[in-house]
């Protein structure tokens, strides 16, 4: 089942909360570097990084699975946080793989451009309030509602339909986006693409990325 959609400002106590929840726990087989953990960069406030970050320096996420940004304000949206966390592309879509293999929702996506900054998903009921036009809201609404048949990889149903750059190049373009064809693919060849399409960025310093999360909705980029 779909986790929920339930959104909740992130309060003094629920952060509290989250710093409970270990590193180990919340990103299995990641490896961290011990001195983005000890004494002084918890001092800082300084999330962890991988154990691959300080030799790609070139690269870089930083992670917030389980938070969604309406204008400025995070919201949570699961109620076991998992803390951030900075990543390199491998890491990054390491896990990205593993934690939409187990989201049933349909994700419509689209290709980033290389001067992306945040790649993020957002739920169709959270649509407005993260800020898309009326005009693309409908147009992304219109598309989960369609049937996404099978993906063109394999067999399997198709839960992503994934729009590149050369069909969607921004996405203030709600034509394009409601008369593209797309590609429609399966919950494991999704994320393929994806990592795909940040292995043709050279560099890139992404401030939010995080998870799908809801019954259906779409990864973005600004």
């Amino acid at each position: 089942m779909a986790q929920s959609a339930t959104i909740r400002p992130r309060s003094a106590e629920r952060i509290e909360n989250l710093a409970r929840i270990s590193y180990e726990e919340a990103y299995p087989g990641i490896q961290f570097s011990p001195r983005s953990r000890n004494w002084w960069a918890r001092l800082k406030g300084a999330p962890p990084e991988c154990i691959h970050r300080p030799s790609k320096s070139g690269w870089m996420a930083t992670l917030l699975p389980d938070i969604v940004f309406f204008v400025g304000q995070s919201y949570m949206r699961r109620e076991r946080l998992r803390p951030e966390v900075l990543l390199c592309r491998e890491c990054l879509m390491d896990f990205v793989k593993s934690d939409t293999a187990s989201f049933k929702g349909r994700i419509v996506a689209f290709e980033p451009d290389p001067s992306v900054t945040q790649y993020f998903f957002t739920s169709a009921p959270d649509f407005a309030p993260a800020g898309m036009t009326a005009e693309v809201e409908e147009a992304i609404t219109q598309r989960l509602a369609q049937d996404f048949g099978n993906c063109t990889a394999c067999d399997r149903a198709a839960t992503w339909l994934w729009f590149s750059r050369a069909q969607v190049a921004s996405l203030d373009d709600f034509q394009r986006i409601r008369d593209s064809a797309g590609e429609r693919l399966c919950a494991t060849h999704g994320p393929q693409k994806l990592r795909k399409a940040f292995e043709k960025i050279d560099k890139a310093k992404l401030s939010f990325v995080n998870l799908p999360y809801g019954e259906s909705g779409a990864y973005v980029w600004i």
